[in-house]
């Protein structure tokens, strides 16, 4: 990607070998096979994107009710802890990631009816990126109890995925080798 390509999360700046790279097509890479096209990014970069991994864990992710969020986040958890178990950073990386997901779509449907927070359609060349892209934030709504304790629930498992001492050094080694 240019050296003036925009964030996605942060407007316009100079892109860092760090970031997500959307310059990838996932579609056509398996990243079980080819880890080392991973890029950990920030915040949920790349979570609908990332094969096989979208594909194993996207199925089990539910947030509209506490219930479903719940079973849904231990779910999760439990593949984090599986792809750990078979040493693919990868794998834990993508279910962080979909519990993080799990946090930040609930709140966002506990502060915005219907989910939609930002004033007018994602611009075509940001479509599958994260962030407001020049749009205004809408105004909150008052806050839906149901989604903010399903945000409560993936929260919780999403910092036990962050603490996990394994992952942490994962994470660590990967950034270094890789971004």
């Amino acid at each position: 990607m240019p050296e003036n390509s925009p964030r996605v999360s942060k407007g316009p700046a100079k892109k860092s070998d760090r970031d997500f790279d959307y310059d990838v097509d996932y579609r056509q890479h398996d990243l079980r096979k080819e880890p080392q096209l991973y890029r950990v990014g920030r915040g949920e970069q790349g979570v609908l994107l990332v094969q096989p991994y979208k594909g194993e864990i996207l199925p089990h992710w539910r947030f509209a009710t506490p219930d479903a969020a719940r079973q849904s986040s231990e779910k999760i958890y439990a593949l984090f802890l599986d792809y750990l178990a078979a040493g693919d950073f990868v794998g834990a990386d993508m279910a962080r990631k979909f519990l993080q997901m799990g946090f930040t779509r609930a709140r966002r449907y506990a502060n915005h009816k219907g989910g939609k927070k930002y004033d007018g359609p994602v611009p075509e060349d940001k479509k599958g990126q994260s962030g407001a892209h020049g749009r205004a934030e809408l105004p909150r709504q008052p806050e839906d109890p149901v989604k903010a304790e399903s945000a409560r629930i993936f929260k919780a498992k999403w910092d036990e995925a962050e603490a996990n001492e394994e992952y942490a050094a994962l994470k660590k080694d990967w950034k270094a080798r890789y971004g």
